[in-house]
């Protein structure tokens, strides 16, 4: 069924070449001898030839229906990493998380005590510690009140205070000790009216330092002043901060 027009379609497509040759009679079987003088014919006179024919076929009607799509290719190589992009815009807020565990709870340090003596004291030797028989704060019971001194039990910064009455006609004469250390004195010369005498500082103490109160006597009488209804006499400290130790 697709031969007939096709083969029409090719005779549309012949197209007759002519041939430059001469045109020659036709010669008979029986006109084998040679004419007169001797002269020989050509064969090929006499003969008509027919032209040639080429046939060229257009491919293009002979398109087949599209395959189907081949199987995917292996990826290529990585190529180079390009230039950072610029910063995009910023992002909306986004929402509350929820809230964490609760941590470990902190850890405060504290030392403080307050002191008082209601009798009076007379130096009977060189040096004389300070007691005292009235307690009003010992957190921890950091102060022994039995030989008047402080243990501290929390190294760090303490702030100390010491307040006494003189004596009339005699000397004050007092040190602020740390171990066996004077650091600062509480001094009153002898006068014929008594007076209110202070001393404050602040000291930086290691574990299990001592700090307390020394009456010092030298050619003079020293003495300190107090009674059973009222306290002149009074021995303070507190911790101001502790020293966080490295784990």
């Amino acid at each position: 069924m697709f031969l007939v027009p096709l083969l029409i379609m090719g005779s549309s497509l012949v197209a007759p070449v002519p041939h430059s040759a001469p045109q020659v009679p036709c010669r008979r079987c029986c006109d084998h001898q040679e004419p007169a003088g001797g002269s020989r014919a050509s064969p090929t006179q006499g003969i008509s030839l027919v032209p040639e024919v080429h046939t060229y076929i257009n491919m293009t009607i002979l398109k087949g229906d599209k395959g189907d799509r081949g199987d995917r290719g292996t990826p290529g190589k990585a190529g180079q990493e390009g230039p950072p992009g610029s910063m995009g815009p910023i992002g909306s807020k986004g929402s509350k998380g929820q809230a964490g565990p609760p941590g470990d709870p902190c850890k405060v340090q504290y030392s403080a005590f307050s002191v008082g003596r209601r009798k009076s004291l007379h130096s009977l030797d060189s040096y004389q510690a300070l007691v005292f028989d009235t307690v009003f704060v010992n957190l921890e019971e950091h102060f022994n009140i039995f030989n008047g001194k402080f243990f501290c039990h929390v190294p760090g910064v303490y702030f100390f205070n010491v307040n006494i009455h003189t004596w009339n006609f005699k000397e004050t004469y007092l040190h602020i000790m740390q171990n066996e250390e004077e650091r600062a004195i509480v001094y009153a010369q002898p006068s014929d009216r008594s007076i209110m005498q202070s001393q404050s500082l602040m000291l930086e103490l290691e574990l299990h330092d001592q700090v307390w109160v020394r009456l010092y006597k030298r050619e003079r009488e020293t003495a300190i002043y107090s009674d059973d209804v009222d306290v002149y006499i009074t021995f303070n400290g507190y911790l101001i901060k502790d020293r966080v130790e490295t784990q």
